[in-house]
Formats: C-alpha cells, structure tokens, sequence
C-alpha cells in the first residue's frame, strides 16, 4: 500500500481520535524510523516516552523472542516465574516492597488510587476518600485517571466524573493546604508534569508536601509514567527530589515498545490488596515481563545514567544557541523547548516533512529521545530542527 491508500482506510476504519503527522512507520533500528516509502527519520519521540532503547534492539528483541517461543501468556491464577524476575528487579531497583503489573500508565494510576482509598477505609473507614492532585497535571484518560488529571481542557463529554478529588496549585503549598482537611487520603503528583508542558516542581515545594502527608497519615503518590526507568538520569526521578513516596506509578519506557504499567508501594501499603480487591487479565504477561527484564537489566546502570544525563545536557547547551528558542526545561532527557513565535505545532509538523519526529506539550516542543540514541543521532536531529527554527 501506498501512503495515499494507507490514509484513506486509517480515514474508514478507525476511530479519529488522533491528530496524526503525515507519516506512515514500517521499521526502525536505534533512533532511526523508515516510512512506507523507504524515507528515514532521527526520532527524537521513542514513542512518546516507551522505546527506551531504540527501535528493535538486539537484546530486547531476543528477550521477547525466546519468551514468546516458550510461552505467551498464562493467567495471574500461576505462578509466573518470568513476572516475579521481573517484581523483584523492579522492588530492588526502585526501593519498593511489592508491585502490581498491569498494562499502562493509566491502569497503574487506577491501581493507585484503589490502593489509597482501601489503606484509608481499612484504617479509617470510608469517608477518608478523597485525593488531592495538582492544577495542570496530566494522569490518565480512564474515567478516574482523567478525573484526577488537572486540567479543565480535559473535564468535558464524558460526564458525571467520578466523585473525590479537588486541585491544588503546583508549587503553591499554602493551596494545598486549604484543600487538607481529615476525609483526604492522598496526594496525586508528577514532579515533571509532562503533558502539562514539562514543568518541574520546585524542590522546596515537594519537602513541604511530603512533609504534609507524613504528618497527617496522607499517602504521597507519585506518577512516574513519563519520569521513571531512567529518563530524568536517575531510574526515579523521585532520587532527584530525595523523596521515598508511598505509591509509584510507572509504564511508557519499562516494556521498551511492549504495553504494560506498574503500581509500586512501600511496606506500610504491601497487604493491603488482597485476592479479589484487584486484578488484570493481562498485567503482567510473560512476553512483557521478558521485556521489562532486559530494559532493567541495562537502564539503571550507574554509567548509563550517566549518559542519559550527559546526553540531556549535551541536547540542552546546543539548543540555547538555536534562533527561536526562549526556554529549556526538564531533567536528562525529558526536554522542553519554549519557542519565541509560539509555534511549537508548526515547527513539529516541518520537522516530520524534513526528517525528524518531535512532539509537542502544550504549546511547546517536547523531546522524548531513545535513552539509547547515539551523538551522532542526536547532532543530525538537532540540525534538522535548526534549520526548520531558522525559517
């Protein structure tokens, strides 16, 4: 099929939920992507955030591969030795007590929030219910995710929403405490809010909110679903706050291309699910968990975080000589770029026409790279989008 053909049935058969680029992806190797017509692009996206090592790496390839030959799936009623490699990785590296796998980023913010309102009833009864999250956050688009996320652009169509949750002002801790009150069981937050336009909060902010909650008894959640498996140089970024959440959520960048999510909690929460209260038909898979097991097996190794860090700062010192950019922002490679004539949409559209995938968040670019992707890559995708900002 051609480009033409493949947009005209993407146009018939599927639901236009999505404003695409005019691009069609066949293949990939590293951070480079080849279209339909053989046309080659540096990606500067990893999928928005997922292919933490590039496209079809050697080792994740083969991990998948002998998994899916062995076996492809099982029900989480057996024991799966391939997701407890994977549930003790994950709880050693991130500090945690146990894991729930599941199969996004929104699933493991439903999981989350499930497990803040039954450490409450169980301990306070019912009416401890409610979850405090911060004005432009961004959580999910499952009814309770969506509900949760900060942004009123978000809170139409799908009415009523759930019940339970009021927004705080980011780096505003004097808000947050007029939202405290005794019927509030967590506090939901991103420390880089990414699809609210990569804004970090400040660090002054994160102690005191920490604080508040480990003196009232309020849970601390922490969606890592675009932070975490290394992409901030740390394999948290809460390492790079100092701070030891109750609750962590992650996805994107820990299957390396293959769905899946994870709710992490502390030791004070690893009872309080028990059979029946939670589950998944898929969470946790055999063929995902191989892959999350070679991604941890190499992203948390203190050299290569060492790169991510290097690499972010490297993208960063040549962007501030770019025309056109007002702004950086972000930690290792989780980057936004404020453009001085506001035009983020546009520069992302030219940028795919001259060879290179970028997102936007808000109305800034967004750079997501492979954690993998090479100097050279990184030089010819930065010259591609010189030359567009120069235009």
């Amino acid at each position: 099929m051609n480009f033409e053909e493949i947009k005209a049935d993407e146009n018939e058969y599927l639901m236009h939920t999505y404003g695409r680029f005019n691009a069609a992806l066949v293949s990939g190797k590293g951070a480079i992507a080849v279209d339909v017509n053989g046309k080659e692009y540096i990606d500067f996206t990893s999928g928005i955030g997922v292919n933490s090592l590039g496209y079809c790496d050697d080792g994740w390839v083969r991990a998948v591969t002998e998994q899916a030959g062995t076996i492809q799936h099982m029900s989480n009623l057996y024991y799966s030795p391939v997701q407890i490699k994977a549930a003790k990785k994950l709880c050693q590296l991130s500090g945690m007590d146990k894991v729930l796998f599941c199969n996004s980023g929104a699933e493991a913010n439903e999981c989350a929030i499930k497990l803040a309102r039954k450490y409450s009833f169980d301990k306070y009864g019912k009416e401890r219910n409610r979850i405090i999250t911060l004005v432009n956050s961004f959580h999910g688009r499952t009814l309770a995710a969506l509900t949760a996320t900060g942004q009123e652009a978000f809170h139409n169509y799908f009415f009523p929403f759930n019940e339970g949750f009021e927004y705080a002002e980011a780096n505003n801790i004097d808000d947050v405490k007029t939202h405290v009150s005794d019927d509030v069981c967590g506090i939901f937050i991103e420390l880089i809010q990414g699809e609210g336009g990569v804004m970090p909060l400040e660090p002054e902010f994160v102690k005191e909110l920490t604080d508040i909650c480990a003196e009232k008894d309020i849970l601390l959640l922490v969606d890592e679903v675009q932070t975490g498996v290394s992409r901030t140089g740390r394999f948290l970024c809460c390492e790079n706050y100092g701070i030891k959440p109750d609750i962590i959520t992650l996805a994107k960048g820990l299957g390396g291309g293959i769905p899946i999510g994870a709710c992490l909690c502390n030791e004070k929460l690893s009872d309080v699910f028990t059979p029946g209260t939670h589950g998944t038909t898929f969470g946790g898979n055999p063929i995902v968990c191989a892959a999350a097991n070679e991604v941890l097996s190499r992203v948390a190794d203190e050299e290569f975080l060492s790169e991510v860090t290097k690499k972010g700062d490297y993208i960063r010192e040549k962007l501030a000589a770019f025309p056109n950019v007002r702004e950086t922002r972000g930690m290792g490679m989780m980057i936004g770029i404020v453009t001085e004539k506001d035009n983020a949409k546009e520069v992302a559209a030219k940028c795919v026409e001259n060879g290179l995938l970028i997102l936007t968040a808000k109305n800034l670019l967004r750079l997501l790279p492979p954690l993998t992707i090479t100097y050279e890559e990184i030089d010819k995708g930065l010259e591609i989008l010189k030359s567009v900002m120069e235009e």
